[in-house]
């Protein structure tokens, strides 16, 4: 099964078990927006309670606001969103879709990356246990060959969008034989620049309404507040403010699946340094972030950095985290070290003082930032397209499973009773009743138990809970492991206590200590 096929029927599969919808699919929906349904919120609501309490509970000098959606529009010129915001964008003639100019070209670069791996490959199957991976790279006249031209790409693609040479950028499409996907065709326009903001109107009459924006980013809630949040809980530098909220792009290119939407929500945390420190700080959350992605178990080789080349307007330094998803290496993270520029242009556009009176140094300075942004759809994407697997049995049957992480998992617990009489339901209901409060649970006594245990396996349940004839003598039930399908004896008493301790978050956040 390729990659591509991999993802499709992960998409099916979280329409078909309630995860995810396309939004509006009444009337056709909606292109690039979605809805979670009823397990995907809990998986989505479990990511989220995952990453605040990394932030707020884990580190004492980080704390979270909900700032709103709508902000005064001097905000986004402050910014730099309003003359800046945007994406570079081609057209093809023939097809008459329209693409991001830097995207076609890192698609094409990603190409060249997996011709190298292919020949590699090759390599490695001809010399066998005697293959050197380093000197074949350094030697072998086709790799040589690709690696010099994709290098050649990519270090004209970040010269050209440093410089913002929009026609520089087509010709690098060109020079590349880019074909549309759609039509097959190299017939392009000209790259022009499209900003990404949505406006609307605020007013109770249109002729007196105000442009106002949907916000791009949550960041500039944090910043606004800063003064608010600092003064009013006595914080002192070093300190982060944490936010999760709704964002909104107008993507032209959006596309695979949840990764790239016009409506999305973000996590940011902003942490305030001291200026010439920003850089050491810049390294440690880095490093935090990359161990929190890591503690989630998917394999510490489907994660790595990617250094920015073009820094953004207000950066000195940025690097991604990167998921290794069907579709290839993307950004899940952001790390950014924005110095003092967001607190700076408010300072200026507000005519506020947005100072902070250190009290060891005995200076007012305005303080330097690092930013930690992650989309909550990428991380649910993420766990999905790492979770999902489909298992041949020894006894020759097939399962499709989910291998969430149990912290993640949106339903922690099946309760089924072996068969529905001799007072098993009533019994299986009282355990059910005796978890709800502590966890999501599910009650199931339709077909038979491998079937059940099928359906729950579909879903990323870590624990099936049978009640048998055994239980109504001495109180035990089976309890069935997701991803080994062993099965134990464990007493009801002590059902609380074991799912606790295998799929409570404390178990996620000790590995952050």
């Amino acid at each position: 099964m390729t990659q591509e096929e991999l993802f499709k029927k992960l998409i099916a599969h979280s329409k078909e078990y309630g995860f995810i919808f396309p939004s509006s699919e009444i009337y056709d929906g909606l292109s690039a927006v979605y809805d979670y349904g009823q397990l995907g919120v809990e998986l989505k609501n479990n990511i989220k309670r995952y990453w605040w309490d990394a932030m707020t509970r884990v580190n004492d000098n980080i704390v979270g606001i909900d700032a709103a959606i709508f902000m005064h529009p001097r905000t986004w010129e402050a910014s730099g969103h309003v003359g800046a915001f945007n994406d570079p964008l081609i057209d093809n003639k023939d097809s008459k879709k329209r693409y991001r100019a830097d995207v076609l070209l890192e698609d094409w670069i990603a190409k060249q990356d997996e011709k190298i791996e292919k020949e590699i490959e090759k390599g490695r199957k001809r010399f066998k246990d005697s293959f050197d991976e380093a000197q074949f790279r350094a030697t072998n006249a086709r790799v040589l060959e690709i690696t010099a031209k994709r290098n050649e790409v990519h270090e004209r693609m970040t010269e050209a969008l440093n410089a913002n040479d929009l026609e520089g950028l087509r010709q690098i499409i060109l020079d590349c034989e880019i074909v549309c996907p759609i039509s097959g065709t190299r017939n392009w326009t000209e790259v022009r620049q499209f900003n990404l903001m949505f406006d609307t109107k605020i007013g109770s009459v249109a002729e007196g309404a105000n442009t106002i924006y949907l916000r791009p980013e949550t960041a500039q809630g944090i910043f606004v507040n800063f003064l608010n949040v600092q003064k009013t809980g006595r914080m002192k530098i070093p300190f982060g403010i944490a936010q999760i909220g709704k964002a909104f792009r107008n993507e032209i290119v959006a596309r695979q699946f949840i990764f790239r939407m016009r409506e999305f929500e973000q996590m940011e945390m902003q942490f305030f340094v001291r200026p010439g420190e920003e850089l050491k700080w810049y390294e440690k959350w880095k490093a935090t972030r990359m161990s929190w992605h890591r503690a989630l178990g998917f394999g510490d080789d489907n994660y790595r950095f990617h250094d920015h080349e073009k820094l953004a307007h207000y950066a000195n330094a940025a690097a991604d985290v990167e998921f290794r998803f069907p579709f290839g290496f993307k950004e899940v993270e952001g790390i950014h070290s924005r110095t003092d520029f967001d607190l700076r242009r408010h300072e200026e556009f507000s005519g506020k003082k947005i100072r902070y009176y250190d009290p060891e140094t005995g200076e007012s300075y305005i303080p330097y930032v690092i930013e930690t942004s992650i989309g909550v759809d990428r991380m649910v994407l993420q766990v999905l397209s790492a979770a999902y697997k489909e298992e041949k049995l020894e006894n020759g049957e097939e399962r499709t499973v989910l291998s969430i992480p149990a912290p993640l998992a949106p339903v922690k617990a099946a309760v089924l009773p072996l068969v529905k009489k001799d007072g098993l339901p009533e019994i299986a209901h009282r355990i059910k009743d005796m978890l709800k409060y502590d966890y999501n649970i599910q009650y199931d006594e339709k077909d038979s138990i491998g079937k059940r245990y099928r359906r729950q396996d579909a879903i990323g349940t870590p624990f099936c809970i049978t009640v048998d004839h055994q239980t109504a003598e001495d109180g035990t039930v089976t309890v069935r492991e997701r991803d080994t399908m062993e099965q134990v004896r464990v007493h009801m008493d002590d059902l609380h206590t074991m799912i606790e301790r295998n799929a409570g978050l404390r178990g996620l956040l000790d590995k952050l200590q």
